[in-house]
């Protein structure tokens, strides 16, 4: 192919961080924040443990959930940290006066960024259907009418609760507690789209749907296994431990479709070494390029591998930990034979792997005595993501990599408190236990049948069976597969209510009547009777800890997460046993409730004071196996395939990413840097190879269409295409772009998680050359 000018596509050729994450900070600090106020607010960042007068003097970053290092590093935010921290306290602000001049119709076509560009919410807001504006509408007026038409609705199972994985453990909870004495389990969520199938898949292989990993173990552990995530993007802070575990000598094995520059190399901002002589580290030791759908195949070859060499191996020197298996799991023998059965020439058909490649990894596997294999939603999402992510439990299995220092298994939450709210009680398929706890501390019963996950919640909201869509945080409609279809269904409910620092595209899909409430931030100040307020959220080490902001409210009308929950369960349940505004005077008085009900945060208002928090127990670091039997278990799956194998050689199999300039659904701007793309966001990375045979040149307008079958035809149109590094048989485009080519039903059936990542799609040139 010609090499020829793509307009916004040019090669990047720095490391990750280093000076290019120094200027795109300042960048978003110069856009968004007087700079003053911003050096004091991100020197706060991510230093909650800094503990005065029983106060922590810090807050937890809205971004991702990676933990904080108990170090005293001056700044413990990344580039995407600070971007998240800007975009929240930004000087911007969208008051009624500028939805006096914006109509809805007109405001539907500005793009994502656009939107929440425009700054902070001010004032609580109704939606006047005769002008087709917003207007400002006393609290007390919007919360009493939302009470009211919830006290109208038949059955309560046709309201939905959905829970973005921002909200504090206080929130989450009280948020909880309302929905339940409300009378549903309806609380589709944000981890719903994510690592559901970490949630479900975990529990039935060790006991517990969390990772076993502390912050600690990448200090000892001997190798790290790094599968479908993209750190430098998506969990930056996690940069500067892969960074320190790299210095260590240690071999870090990434399987991905695409080149990630972050997991090449990165230079650490923080290294005066490294910015001083523009050099950086590598980080993977080795990189394997796995075809998208491959993971499944890769791992039973690793796994496959290993048993060869226990077989071949003496007996005075096995391979696997042969006590290991014997005192504490179930299962072997069946997975043994599965893998003996497994040809290699369909491994590698399947992965895109040579089976050299796969022995290499059983190799330095075998000799490390303490690995850990993190893992993001390149494994998740996908058609049999709950048997991916049993699969790492599998191969950590065979040689013990759990209870012993620098071992597990990480999977890679994202929002900042997403696993948090899990703990405290957001789940669709409430535990007999938990429920008990409620009823004997809150003198209610709350129902016990299962309610809806994400995607049931769009189902029934999409067929007209769900009436009311109440969202603690979020963009649902928009992070959602179809957006056809979740839009159109959205606007026929009778209420939506958006409790939201931002106005966003789910907002702007009104319906009969909708309501935005505006919150305060994690970075401002929540004044309540008794004083400031902290409030705690769980990394993804299930870390707990306090988190205050100090910046002033972006507007005095802001009321803060847990004080609007309280006031809209006081005006739906006139009648409740709960002591809803009591909660609000001191969140003290909530997290005594969230003991009362979870054991596990026992003594919660005291340990909050110990710098850096406590840990929730994990009992697979004591090798303890909460399943049925007592023991871990090995489960096998059937074939190679984590996802319908097209039959057509002509079919693709597409995976949605996000840009470097982007946290989930919120775009903060067009650029991509580290994969050379600039001021725009309509592409489709493609392997050279797959575009020469499909007659298609870099830079040539394509049609993307999904290739499952049945129903309604899906395409996305007006993108180009963009020749990149992944593998044969594997494109991408970005999300939530690209959601426009995934059903609503094309999902994991075991975990309800959407398959983003792996849709069968044919490619066409749109446009003559």
């Amino acid at each position: 192919m010609a090499d020829k000018e793509i307009p916004g596509i040019r090669p990047y050729d720095q490391p990750a961080g280093g000076w290019g994450a120094l200027r795109a900070t300042a960048k978003a600090v110069f856009e968004q924040m007087n700079t003053a106020e911003a050096a004091v607010t991100l020197f706060r960042t991510n230093k909650p443990y800094a503990m005065r007068a029983k106060r922590p003097e810090g807050f937890d970053c809205p971004g991702c959930a990676w933990p904080d290092k108990q170090h005293t590093s001056t700044f413990q935010f990344c580039e995407n940290g600070a971007k998240a921290v800007t975009w929240e306290a930004t000087r911007k602000r969208v008051t009624p006066d500028f939805f006096a001049v914006h109509t809805v119709t007109e405001l539907l076509g500005w793009n994502d960024h656009q939107l929440e560009d425009e700054g902070r919410l001010t004032h609580p807001l109704a939606y006047n259907a005769e002008k087709d504006i917003y207007e400002a509408v006393d609290w007390d007026v919007a919360v009493e009418r939302i009470g009211e038409i919830l006290r109208s609705q038949a059955d309560p199972n046709t309201v939905e609760f959905y829970t973005s994985g921002r909200a504090s453990n206080e929130a989450a909870f009280l948020y909880q507690l309302f929905a339940r004495e409300y009378g549903t389990n309806n609380f589709p969520d944000c981890s719903n789209m994510c690592h559901e199938a970490t949630s479900v898949g975990l529990p039935q292989s060790i006991g517990i749907g969390k990772g076993t990993v502390a912050l600690d173990d990448f200090d000892h552990c001997e190798l790290v296994i790094a599968i479908g995530h993209n750190p430098g993007t998506n969990h930056p802070r996690m940069m500067g431990t892969l960074h320190e575990v790299a210095h260590r000598g240690v071999p870090i094995i990434v399987l991905n479709p695409l080149k990630e520059r972050a997991l090449e190399r990165f230079a650490d901002p923080q290294s005066p070494v490294e910015m001083a002589t523009l050099s950086a580290t590598p980080i993977a030791s080795t990189y394997l390029q796995v075809k998208v759908g491959g993971d499944a195949a890769a791992l039973k070859g690793i796994m496959k591998s290993l048993l060869e060499m226990d077989d071949a191996s003496a007996q005075e020197s096995p391979v696997l930990d042969r006590a290991f298996i014997a005192a504490h799991t179930e299962g072997f023998d069946a997975l043994a034979a599965d893998l003996r059965a497994t040809r290699w020439d369909d491994i590698e058909a399947a992965s895109g792997l040579p089976a050299q490649a796969l022995q290499d990894v059983a190799a330095a596997y075998a000799s490390s005595n303490a690995t850990i294999v993190t893992y993001g939603m390149g494994l998740t999402q996908h058609h049999q993501g709950t048997q991916n992510v049993q699969q790492v439990a599998n191969l950590l299995l065979l040689r013990g990599n759990f209870g012993k220092p620098g071992a597990g298994i990480c999977p890679l939450r994202g929002h900042s408190n997403v696993q948090g709210d899990r703990t405290v009680g957001i789940t669709e398929k409430p535990g007999a236990v938990m429920l008990q706890r409620i009823e004997q501390t809150f003198g209610f019963k709350p129902p016990g049948a299962h309610g809806h996950d994400a995607v049931a919640a769009m189902q029934a909201i999409s067929e007209g069976r769900s009436k009311v869509l109440i969202c603690l945080g979020g963009n649902l409609a928009v992070a959602m597969p179809d957006p056809q279809r979740c839009f159109d269904g959205v606007r026929k409910l009778e209420l939506s209510v958006h409790i939201a620092t931002k106005l966003n595209r789910s907002h702007l899909l009104t319906c009969k009547n909708t309501f935005i409430l505006p919150c305060l931030g994690r970075t401002e100040r929540d004044l309540q009777a008794s004083g400031p307020q902290a409030v705690t959220v769980e990394d993804s080490m299930s870390m707990v800890h306090a988190s205050l902001g100090k910046l002033p409210p972006a507007s005095p009308q802001l009321r803060s997460e847990p004080a609007i929950i309280a006031g809209m369960a006081a005006a739906t349940l006139p009648d409740s046993k709960v002591p809803w505004m009591t909660f609000i005077t001191d969140y003290d008085i909530i997290r005594n409730a969230i003991e009362a009900v979870f054991p596990d945060f026992a003594r919660y208002n005291e340990r909050i004071l110990t710098p850096g928090g406590f840990r929730l127990p994990l009992p697979p670091t004591e090798r303890v196996w909460n399943t049925p039997s007592g023991k871990a278990q090995f489960l096998r799956m059937k074939g190679l395939h984590e996802d319908p194998a097209p039959a057509d050689p002509a079919i693709l199999t597409l995976t949605t990413v996000r840009s470097h300039d982007q946290y989930n659904t919120t775009i903060y701007g067009f650029d991509d840097r580290y994969r050379g793309v600039f001021g725009r966001r309509d592409v489709v990375f493609m392997n050279a190879h797959d575009l020469a045979e499909r007659g298609i040149e870099p830079g040539d307008q394509i049609r993307v269409e999904t290739a499952i079958g049945q129903g309604p035809e899906r395409q996305l149109v007006n993108v180009i295409a963009v020749a990149y590094d992944i593998a044969r048989g594997s494109v991408a485009t970005y999300y939530p772009e690209g959601n426009c080519l995934v059903p609503l039903d094309y999902n994991d059936q075991a975990s309800g998680t959407p398959s983003y990542k792996s849709i069968p799609v044919r490619i066409v040139r749109a446009q003559a050359r």
